[in-house]
Formats: structure tokens, sequence, C-alpha cells
């Protein structure tokens, strides 16, 4: 027999020992009568269920001694509730274990006030739940699953789940056979789900179950009852110890809910009654050697349990130093009652603590305590089912405790619900009354309990007592036995419902369509009800090419073009009726050639010596008969070299050997008996063309050449397409082909060649037949080239008696190699060209000596190999014999040209590269005044200029100024840096207006922006009561919203916080009032919108921006602008309207404005506007355009330039 676990042993309604006997005077002192005789259990709540009537008397003393009450002062009130010991007490222990001389049942007044009625109220919230187990009801042997939920948000690891049944047990070591407990986590919404599953319900599992949920310091609690339908007959007499009775492990009945002890039938054989007999006494008084026959004659199936309690009842029963009188072992109240714990310690000067599942109890409205004497009174006021627990008391280092069970009042069933009969379609209601209000009421279809949701047809609605199940176009599977039950009650009725008589209005009609128009079946019945078609007896599914269509009480099947498979037998069959509505459907089609598939001129072209079969699809209902013809002579079917073979859907003309001959026009007649069909086909036999003759090289180069040739005498009868060309060493036999691609034209130029090598080409000639043999091979010839021109000839120094020039070798040196380098020069206005060097350069730099000051001369240089001297490569202008001044240049950065933000705290480091000789002076500005070097730090090189700032504030905004100067020459340039932050709170918040669940808002935008644009705003809500923030919108644009979703009876406030791109503002701004969300209806006005305008003047979102394009390269200029009407754009260069330019393109597309200058040249520079003009207004924004000229990838700005291959020189 397995132990009892110790909370199990604690629980168990065991006799406490007795203390000293009390004296009369002072029960009748207190108001309370002690329970001494067996018969007055009814009196005390205890009274067996066939006399409920008895229970009203719990808690109260017997009619005989009134006066007892009045000198107490605790006669029954109003307001008064009894407070009894449990009734759930068997007569055979129950009557023992509370037969004590000391019980006293305290009765008294509830005190009752607004401050009391709140502190229950609240009491009563649920901490953890946010579904609790509901109460229910189960026939022997069905299932019932009991479902509690709890929300997670604030919770950081799974809570812990204990479901009870009763008081003591636990029901996790019953899990099983008979009972199953699960749970789930949704993610999405952050719920716990726990689930207890009672399979197959015996009658033994009827009673009050309890779940609890703990987390941490949290703890929540909910009972409800199980009530199980038990066929006819009466239960006998139960022993609560048999509830002790545990189930083997590994066994078939292997976690059961084991109560059979508790339903264990006997035959009642009548007897005279004998004395009942107190087992505790016997056990207290036996020999340990008598314990088992007492356990067997008793049915006693805890005996070890029960000698552990005796054990400790022997440890108590040793007299109390600190209590005269203890609380008595239980007591039981009804919900909204108020109950007396009293004890009578025996030195009044002790101190005594109340205690609830160990945490102490402090006086309040709810737990009153008064000192009468050496009695110690705890009253606690209106209760509620969390009163119910463990209380103990402590005096001194001792304490008693006891147990308080508070019961709730079943729900009943004030009007039955009523048999309905209803036909299909038609809105049913079943509606009954409960005794409570907004009570939980349970229905249920034919046993099966009905679970409402947004996609079923069953609704529940609930209106004060009444509660209405509706059924939306109730159908035949709807009749049932529908039942209700509550916690005190049940009802049924039965629901009937009937479809209504069909009749055929119209029937549907044989139809015969031709092929490619529409079919329409049509049929008209007496319901408006749903059916199914069939096509053939298989059902028809609705496609693009095929439609149902119902309206009302007409059916339609509709085929927009008719085909030969949609022809055959319909048939029409309206649901739950044995009713069908047949038809045929014919299709025809005349006869028809296809030929798609042919050239425009119904062409066929065949090779010569190949065979031909050419299949014609035809088509028609029924297949049409094809005949061939050539000339007026038909072609037979048959074995002939020319034949024709028919099939039911095409027609095929053989040609086994074509021949030059069999050229010509064929002719096709198809008949059947719908029509007659005709069509003509061009028959045309080919061939590939002679070989072309031996093609001539023209000329040669270091890796080409280029060949020519003429096209073939005879091209086969089809156009040349093209021709391959193919290449081989003289001394090798392997032809490599030069081109994958038809060469279309009779000139080629092969590449890629070795110099030095003798080569060979031929050709072949293709046309749509094929590829013919090739020509005769050309004469050998071997390639080879000097080199290409020097590169990137420039100037390196410049003195006033020498020039320094350096190059980079030919991109094409050859296999003849480089020998070496000639730099030439002439003095400008003469075509001498002297040589400056005597021998060959090996390197690609050399100095011009002895040159007269402040001439001006023009330089070349010439690569030199075996093959001799490539082409000059020029320097692009003439070269000043003198010292040279570069002005200044500022290279200012692409993503410095427009406005450069950093966030406040962040680091700036700008660097602007700059040109200029010698060493420039630079100077600095901002806002037109010196820059502070204690705030900015200023690095200047030979070759750029840093400014860099550790921490950026909102003051560092503005805009920078470069000024580079050189001698007489200046340049500037501007930066322009902005300082971003995030942006401050709204400036005020109001509530606009409040309606149903619903509240408007509007606020003002903050004075501080943050030195950037409002991007958005954030609105949170609050309740009141809690006034936890839970954000509701987020990136809102405007500056009035509408919160929806509210819940109802709850009083909010509102915060919005604004947003730009560094986030959100540090404070939000709250409304000064709250919005009441109003439990009555509220009418809604709707608001009144002016029309908004639209209209808006031109105006330029992005500017234009000075720009630097390259000589040669296409530049464009780009800017977007916004107005209403739509602004007509127009472009001008210095002034001047650009209009009919072919050098120009202009484009606009949604407001984006791009002006494209094709291959713009230095005459191109200058200040481009672009004006936007509407009714509204003008506005006009300019940029500049400077040109740049490239030679040879290198920019020599500063200086004189040439375009490659120009004479003319552009003076500075």
């Amino acid at each position: 027999m397995p132990e009892p676990t110790k909370k199990e042993e604690n629980e168990v309604l065991a006799p406490a020992p007795a203390p000293p006997p009390e004296e009369p005077n002072k029960e009748k002192e207190a108001g309370t009568v002690p329970v001494k005789e067996p018969n007055k259990e009814k009196e005390a709540g205890t009274a067996p269920a066939k006399e409920p009537n008895k229970e009203k008397e719990a808690g109260t003393a017997p009619a005989k001694e009134p006066n007892k009450e009045k000198e107490a002062g605790t006669s029954p009130g109003k307001d008064e509730e009894d407070a009894s010991p449990p009734g759930g007490l068997p007569p055979g222990l129950g009557s023992r274990a509370l037969e004590r001389k000391d019980s006293e049942w305290s009765i008294g007044e509830s005190p009752a006030g607004e401050e009391q009625d709140k502190q229950n109220a609240n009491s009563q919230l649920s901490i953890l739940f946010v579904e609790k187990p509901q109460g229910g009801t189960v026939k022997v042997g069905e299932n019932i699953t009991f479902i509690a939920k709890v929300k997670a948000e604030d919770l950081l690891r799974k809570p812990t789940v204990k479901w009870f049944k009763g008081k003591w047990m636990d029901l996790a070591s019953k899990a099983g056979k008979h009972l199953q407990l699960k749970e789930t986590f949704e993610r999405h919404s952050r719920v716990y789900t726990f689930e207890m599953q009672i399979i197959k319900a015996k009658e033994n599992y009827a009673g009050n179950y309890r779940c609890e949920v703990s987390y941490k310091d949290k703890f929540d609690s909910c009972s409800f009852d199980l009530e199980v339908l038990e066929s006819t007959g009466t239960t006998p007499n139960i022993d609560i110890r048999s509830a002790f009775k545990r189930s083997g492990e590994g066994q078939d009945d292997a976690g059961e809910l084991d109560f059979s002890g508790l339903l264990k039938r006997r035959e009642v054989k009548p007897q005279e009654e004998q004395p009942e007999v107190d087992v505790w006494e016997l056990l207290k008084n036996a020999k340990p050697s008598e314990y088992e026959k007492i356990a067997f004659q008793y049915g006693i199936t805890d005996l070890r349990g029960m000698l552990r309690r005796l054990k400790r009842m022997r440890r108590v029963e040793k007299k109390s130093a600190a209590f005269a009188r203890i609380l008595d072992p239980a007591y039981q109240v009804d919900k909204g009652g108020r109950v007396r714990f009293v004890v009578e310690l025996a030195d009044p000067k002790l101190e005594v603590k109340w205690y609830k599942n160990g945490q102490e109890i402090r006086p309040s409205t709810k737990y009153i305590f008064e000192h009468k004497g050496c009695e110690r009174i705890m009253f606690i006021n209106n209760c509620v089912l969390t009163d119910d627990s463990e209380y103990y008391v402590t005096a001194g280092d001792e304490k008693c405790s006891t147990e308080l069970f508070v019961r709730e009042p079943p729900v009943m069933v004030t009007k039955q619900l009523e048999d309905t009969k209803a036909y299909c379609g038609e809105r049913v209601e079943l509606e009954c009354e409960v005794s409570e209000d907004d009570a939980n009421v349970k229905w249920f279809k034919n046993g099966e309990e009905i679970i409402p949701g947004p996609k079923s047809r069953y609704h529940i609605r609930v209106e004060g007592k009444k509660h209405i199940l509706i059924i939306d176009g109730a159908t035949k599977a709807d009749s049932a036995e529908y039942s209700v039950m509550t916690t005190g009650g049940q009802s049924s009725a039965k629901l009937s419902v009937d479809l209504k008589p069909l009749k055929i209005l119209t029937p549907l009609t044989d139809q015969t369509v031709n092929l490619g128009k529409e079919i329409c079946l049509k049929c008209e019945v007496s319901e408006n009800i749903t059916g199914k078609w069939t096509k053939n007896g298989l059902p028809v599914q609705e496609t693009d090419h095929l439609k149902i269509v119902h309206k009302g009480r007409i059916h339609k099947l509709v085929i927009a073009n008719a085909l030969v498979e949609d022809e055959g037998d319909y048939v029409f069959t309206p649901d739950a009726y044995s009713v069908t509505l047949p038809a045929k459907v014919h299709v025809v089609d005349p006869p028809k050639i296809n030929l798609d598939g042919l050239d425009a001129d119904n062409t066929v072209t065949v090779i010569a010596g190949n065979k031909l079969r050419l299949e014609i699809p035809i088509s028609g209902e029924p297949p049409p008969k094809a005949l061939w013809s050539r000339a007026d002579k038909a072609i037979m079917e048959g074995s002939g070299r020319i034949r024709s073979e028919n099939y039911p859907d095409s027609t095929t003309l053989v040609i086994d050997i074509a021949e030059k001959d069999d050229s010509g026009v064929y002719n096709i007649n198809l008949k059947n008996e719908a029509g007659e069909a005709h069509a003509s086909i061009k028959i045309k036999v080919v061939d590939i063309p002679d070989p072309p003759v031996a093609p001539n090289v023209t000329d040669v180069g270091d890796d080409w050449c280029i060949m020519t040739w003429d096209p073939p005498l005879y091209d086969g009868g089809s156009p040349i397409l093209g021709y391959f060309i193919e290449r081989k060493k003289k001394q090798s036999s392997r032809w490599m082909r030069l081109n994958f691609d038809l060469c279309k034209e009779t000139i080629f130029e092969p590449k890629k060649m070795i110099e030095g090598v003798a080569y060979e080409v031929r050709i072949f000639a293709v046309n749509a037949v094929g590829i013919s043999k090739p020509s005769m091979p050309s004469k050998p010839f071997v390639p080879l080239a000097v080199t290409s021109p020097p590169t990137l000839l420039t100037v390196d120094s410049v003195t006033d008696t020498t020039v320094t020039m350096k190059w980079r070798p030919p991109d094409q040196i050859g296999a003849a190699g480089l020998d070496g380098y000639v730099l030439e020069y002439c003095f400008e206005g003469t075509d001498d060209w002297i040589v400056a060097n005597t021998e060959l350069i090996e390197k690609t730099k050399f100095t011009i000596t002895g040159l007269p000051t402040d001439s001006r001369i023009y330089v070349r240089v010439k690569a030199v190999n075996a093959a001799g001297a490539s082409e000059p490569k020029y320097y692009s202008q003439p070269i000043l014999v003198k010292e040279i001044i570069e002005a200044p240049k500022i290279r200012i950065p692409r993503h410095l040209k427009q406005t450069y933000i950093r966030r406040v705290g962040e680091a700036i480091n700008l660097v602007i590269p700059f040109q200029g000789k010698p060493r420039p002076e630079l100077i600095w500005t901002k806002d037109g005044a010196p820059i502070d070097k204690n705030q900015i730090n200023i690095r200047n090189s030979e070759t750029d200029t840093i400014v860099f700032i550790r921490k950026a504030e909102r003051s560092h905004s503005g805009k920078y100024d470069l000024q580079v100067k050189v001698e007489k020459f200046v340049e500037t340039a501007s930066i322009d840096i902005r300082v971003i932050d995030r942006p401050g709170p709204p400036q005020l918040v109001k509530i606009e207006d409040v309606w149903g669940e619903n509240v408007a808002l509007s606020w003002t935008p903050p004075r501080d922006d943050g030195n950037t644009a409002i991007t958005g705003y954030t609105i949170q809500k609050a309740d009141k009561k809690s006034m936890e923030w839970f954000t509701v919108i987020e990136h809102y644009h405007r500056t009035s919203a509408t919160i929806t979703e509210l819940v109802i009876g709850n009083e909010y406030y509102f915060r919005v916080f604004a947003e730009n791109m560094c986030g959100l503002s540090e404070d939000a701004t709250m409304t000064k009032e709250s919005a009441v969300i109003a439990k009555d209806g509220k009418i809604y006005k709707n608001p009144v919108y002016e029309d908004f305008d639209f209209t808006e003047a031109p105006m330029f979102t992005q500017p234009l921006v000075n720009t630097y394009a390259v000589a040669g390269y296409n530049a464009t200029l780009n800017c977007s602008v916004r107005g209403n009407p739509k602004p007509k754009i127009t472009w001008m260069k210095n002034k001047v309207v650009i209009k009919d330019d072919p050098r120009y393109r202009m484009f606009s597309n949604q407001g984006v404005c791009t002006l494209e200058i094709r291959k713009p040249s230095p005459y191109d520079g200058g200040t481009y506007c672009c004006k936007a003009v509407n009714d509204l207004g003008t506005v006009e924004i300019e940029c500049k355009l400077e040109v740049k000229v490239i030679y040879q990838g290198v920019n020599s700005p500063g200086q004189p330039v040439f375009l490659e291959g120009q004479q003319q020189v552009l003076q500075l």
C-alpha cells in the first residue's frame, strides 16, 4: 500500500486533539452552541443530501435557546451568511471527527460599505488567469476538457500550474488512462494554454475541482464543478477514507481518478442501527499487532497514513500551555458571507498573530480582530473563493490551525428550452433564462458542446439572464436535440429542420451549337438553393472557359467558346433533392485548313534528294475528307513516289526523293456535311551553292590582313546568306575557322595572327540549304608592322632654358620588338622638326636643353623597331620655356557638393584636395566670419586641407567658405554642414472627441525639430489604473489620429513622441485630460471636412548643383520640382532659352527634370538655369557647368588646351 504524500497527511480531515472543556456560561456569552451529539450534524451543515432544506440552519443555534443569541448580539441579519463545517464529510467518520466538546461555529454580521465592496471586488480580480476553467456537465462514459489560459507577457519563464480535486488531491499523479494534462504556448499571442481532459467519465468523478497557477510571488486559483449525469438509482453511503486508495503503477487502471472506494456498493440489508464506531479511538487503544485486523474489518486502505496521523495526534494531545481552547478543525461559509474564528488563551498577556497560507494577516475592513478577556476573535467579512485556504494562529511558541471552505451558489435554469420546427435556410433561435446575469452557460448539440467562432454558423447572444442560441441558414444537419447546462441545472429541446417542396419552373433544353459559339444551359426552380452540374456523369468544375452562375432561383452553365470536348450530356441536380434536370449539347464545325506553320505565301522549300513529308492540320466536325491535286491532276493515296495520306485531324503530302521538276503549286480540297475548304501550297526544291573563287589579300598589318573575294556563279536556287572564312599556316594542314557568325560582305579582316609567319585563307559560301565546298587558298602572306605611337606624352618640368618630357611605351609593340625612341621639337611658327637626341633613347624621359627663354616649342616622340618608326605622338599644345605658375583649383569631393549632414556627438572629418603652384594661401570662414580654432581644427598641407570636429554640435551648422590664393589667382568653394539632433516633444496634445471605442487626438508640431524635418510621430496609450504605456501607432505622419479598439469602461491617457531621422524625442507630450470609454452607447457624428486645396506654386525640392564634365562624354543636370497645376519647365544657358538644339535633350518624369548635354566641349560651359512656371507663380534655380579637356587620360588644368588632332591654340 503506497504511502500518502505529506500534503495529503496534513489535509485529510482527521479528529484533532481535544482541548480542556469549556464552561457552559462562556459558550452562551460567545453566542455559539457546541456540537456534542451526532444528530446535531444537520444543524452544523453536515446533513446528507436527502435534506437540503436543512443547510439553511448551518451555523445557527437551535430555536430552543433564542436568549443566548440575544446575549451574544449575533442574531442573524439580512446580509449575514452562515458559516458551517464542510458538508462533504461522511457520516461514519465526520460525526466522530466533529464530535468535540469544545467545537463552536461562529456567526456574526458582515459590515457593509463602499470600501468593503471595493476591496472584495479587487480581491476577485484575476492576477494571472486570462481565461479560467468553467464548470461543466458530462454523461457517464463521455469526455470533457477544462481549459485555463495564462498571459505570459510579463513572465520570464513558464508558470507552475496544479490541478486538484476537492481540497487535497493533486491530479498530476493521476494522469494516465482516464486523465490527461496538456500544455501549449502560442508565440504570437504569448498565452500559455493548460488543459485537463477527463476521458470516459465515471459517476465518482463528479465534484469540485481547483486550478492553481503560481509564478514567483504571484498566485491565482479558480474553482469549478463537474457534474456527471448518472443512471437512475441512489448513491450509497460512502467512506471518505476510501479516497486514499492508490491505483497501482503500470496496471491497466494506472492514472485513473480512483474514487472507486467512494462508490463501493454493497447490498444494504435491513438491519438494526448499530452505534457508530470511532476508528481513531480503536486505533489509539489497540495494540500494534491488531492494526491490520482493524484495517481489514473497517475497510481502511491507507493504514500507514492513518498511523502517521495518529502519531501526530498523540503528540498534539499534550496539554497546550498557551491555548485554553484551540480552533475547530474546519469552517464552512457561503460566498459573500461572514465567518468567525475564536481561540482562548491560557495567558491573556500572550501576543497573538493570525496567518493565512503562511502569511501574516493585518487588520483591515475585511479582517477584524476582537479581544474579549482571554478570547481572541478574527472575523472575515464578505468571503470570496480566494479566502478558501488554511489559517492558523500563534501564541508564543505554539500554534493551532484550521481550514476554511467557501462554497459558491449554483446557477439555475428558470425558463426551459422549447421544441422548435423550421425549414432549411431559415434563422433559428433557441432561448432560455437563468437565475443569474451573465452566468456561465454551455450549449450542447446531441451531447457535444457547441463552440461558437467567427466562421461558425452558431452564435450565442446573452441579454442579462436571457441566453439565445442563433443558427443562421439552418440545414437538415441541424436537426438534433439541443441542451443548455449551468452549474445548477439544465434544459433540452428538439429542433426539426425540413426541406421545402421543390418545383421546376424552367427545365433544361437540348442545344446544337457551332464551334466557337456560346453554350448557355439555363433552368429555374422554386427555391433559392445550390446545386451541382455534371457532364457525362462526372462533376463539372468552374474554369475560365466554363462559368457556373447561381442567381436566386436561376441556375446557368455558360461556355463562352464552344469546343468539341464540350459536347455531352449535362445534368443539374439541386442539393438535398432527388430531382435531376438533363440536357444534351451537340457541337458542329465546318472544315478548316490550318496553314499557320507556313510562310506568308504558303511556300515550302525542300532540298533536292531529301524526302518531303508535309503534314497540314485540318479540323471539322464530323472529320472532313481531303483530296490533293497538281495542275488539275489528282494525287491519290497509295505507294507512289508522290502520294497523299489522310487522318481525322490532318492530311499529308509525301514526296520520297525530291527532284527539281517537283517544284510547283499543289491544291488541297476539304469537304464534310458542314461545308467545304480550299487551299494552295507552293513547293520549291533547292540545293547548295558553288564554291567561290580564291580570295585576294589586299593589305597586311602586324597581326591582321584585309581580304576580298567575288560571290559564287551559282547560288543553288537560294540567296547567299553569307560566308565562312578559314585560315592556316603555310607549313600546316590544319584549317581554323575565323568566324562563327556569317560574314554578310565580300570583305573580311582576319586578326590575331603571328608576325613573321606565312598564312593562307579560303572561303565557304552559305545559303539556306547548306555550305558549299571551299574555295582555292589565297596566295601566302606574312604579317609584320611597326609599333603603335607612344602614349601619355606630358611635360614633366619646365625651366628658363630646358623642357623635360616623359611618356609611356606604345600599347602595341609587336613581334619586331622596340629598339628605342626619337624625340623631336620645333619652334612655334616653323615646320622644321629638330631631333633632340642623337641616339635612340631607351628610357621614357628626356630633357631638351639649350632652349631660348620665353620661346614656345612643339614636341613629338616616335617609337622605332625593325619595321621602322611609328606614327609620332604630339604634345597637344605649345610649351612656354619659362617657369610656370599654376592657378589654384579646389577639388570638392562629390559627397560634399550637397549638404553634409551629421548627428550631434559624431565626428566631422572633411578632406578637400586642391592644386596650385607655388604653395597657395588658404583662408577658412564660417557664415562670413573667421573660424574659431578652439572649436574647429584646421590642418593644411601642400595638396589638401582638413576640417576636423571631434564632437559635432548644433552650433557647428552653417556655410563654410574656403579661399585658395596663388599670387593674383583666387579660387573659392563652399560647403554646407548641418548638425542634427533628436526633436523636442509636440507642443500640445488634445483629445478632440470620444465616441464608442474610439478617441480622436490632435497635436501641434514641436518647436524644436532637431535641425531636420519631422518624419513622423509615435502615439502611446495608458490605462489610468495601471499607467503602463503601450504603443498604438508608429511612424505616423499627420498631426491628428484616431485611436480605436479601446476597452469599454476604461479611462485612458495618451502621449505623443516626435520623430526625425535621428529618432524619437526624449520626452513626450501627454494629454492633460483623460478619455473615458463609456459603457453606454453614443451616437457618432460624422465630422465635416472641408475640401483640401491641392494647388501649390512651383517649388524646387532638389536644387541644381555645380557640375564638372569631361569633354566628349555626355553630361546631365538634374533637379526636382513640385507644384499643382503641373508647372511648365524651361531650360536656359547664360539667360538664353535652349530650344530646338540637337545637342540638348530635356526630360521630365514624376517631377524630376533632367537636361542632357551630348558630348560637350569647353564652349558648353557656363551658367544653366531651370525655370518652372504655373498659374500660381514662377521659380528659377541656377548652377555652373565646367567642361574639362582630357588628353590620353591626363588632365592639365590652368594651361592652354589642345584637343587631340587640333592645331589651334586656345588663349588663356
